[in-house]
């Protein structure tokens, strides 16, 4: 059996060019969660609620349930579905999903076939990423569900290793309250917050944790330019002592962090002057108060490992 043709040939509703992205996003949760433990089945009533946030924010703009993904997968022959009763999907409804104690996870042909060839899950989520979605939102949604995609590429079998917590964009936007503490940009769609990204300020790749002290909220273009190393993090006046001791009392400015710009960083035009010169010396809006700021270990890193040069003078 051909998992990555199947995986490509999902059955998906289609017309006059709209898009259906239901099971892929399914799909691409439950190889997610398969990487991170291969025998776990995800109860309906557990996941529907981060089934719906991915929906909500990868999906079109109709109102629609993870339950018609949850329930047609099956038909797919890579998603297999059973209930307190038996083997077997209930049906799309979200009433008798929750109360029969619902359950999916991966065919048992399908685990066996990842086991014996680890390469095939990254295969197979490249796939459904490329087929479904722009390379522009494809970091952004592995993040979302947890997928490690270059270990999957790379065919390393799901193991005892340090894992990335899924829970990390949500925590850290919850925290900055859904701006980005550079430049105070707050866009949504609806109620779904748009090009707003969880950054991490030590990278996970160098045992950056994934926790609110080492991340920020920052808008798309902020977060590319911060990990290149353009923009980094820099003390303000009266930071230094005392820092780190627990009062656990977050300020609006970030407890004192400026934004610092590489004097390497150029750009004549207005939009690079007003997006990223101007911010030079700014104080950053902090997270809420009772959240605690950038640990300073982590901003050092940042700042010798990333940020390029010296910084410019504050504007």
């Amino acid at each position: 059996m051909d998992w990555v043709e199947r995986t490509a040939q999902l059955r998906q509703w289609t017309r006059s060019g709209a898009r259906a992205p239901h099971k892929p996003l399914l799909f691409l949760y439950a190889l997610s969660r398969f990487q991170q433990d291969a025998d776990e089945e995800l109860r309906y009533s557990a996941v529907e609620e981060d089934l719906g946030r991915l929906l909500a924010e990868y999906g079109p703009g109709n109102r629609t349930t993870p339950a018609y993904p949850f329930h047609h997968l099956v038909s797919d022959g890579v998603w297999e579905v059973r209930t307190e009763r038996g083997p077997g999907s209930p049906g799309t409804g979200v009433r008798e999903l929750r109360a029969t104690g619902a359950a999916g996870r991966l065919t048992p042909e399908l685990r066996a076939a990842l086991r014996r060839e680890p390469s095939l899950f990254g295969r197979m989520a490249r796939v459904l990423l490329d087929l479904n979605f722009p390379p522009s939102l494809h970091g952004e949604l592995c993040e979302a569900v947890g997928l490690e995609l270059e270990e999957a590429e790379a065919g390393v079998l799901p193991a005892a290793r340090r894992r990335r917590d899924r829970r990390m964009r949500e925590m850290v936007l919850t925290a900055y309250e859904y701006q980005c503490a550079f430049c105070g940009y707050d866009g949504r769609i609806g109620a779904v917050p748009v090009g707003l990204e969880a950054a991490h300020v030590r990278w996970w790749a160098f045992d950056g944790p994934d926790d609110v002290e080492n991340g920020l909220c920052l808008c798309s273009l902020h977060h590319k330019l911060f990990d290149k190393g353009v923009l980094g993090l820099g003390e303000g006046e009266g930071e230094g002592e005392g820092e780190g001791e627990g009062e656990g009392e977050g300020h609006r400015e970030g407890e004192g962090h400026r934004i610092l710009v590489s004097q390497s960083f150029v750009g004549r035009s207005t939009a690079a002057r007003e997006h990223v010169i101007t911010l030079a010396g700014r104080p950053v809006i902090g997270p809420q108060p009772g959240i605690r700021p950038i640990a300073a270990t982590h901003r050092s890193w940042h700042t010798g490992q990333v940020f390029h040069g010296s910084p410019r003078p504050a504007t």
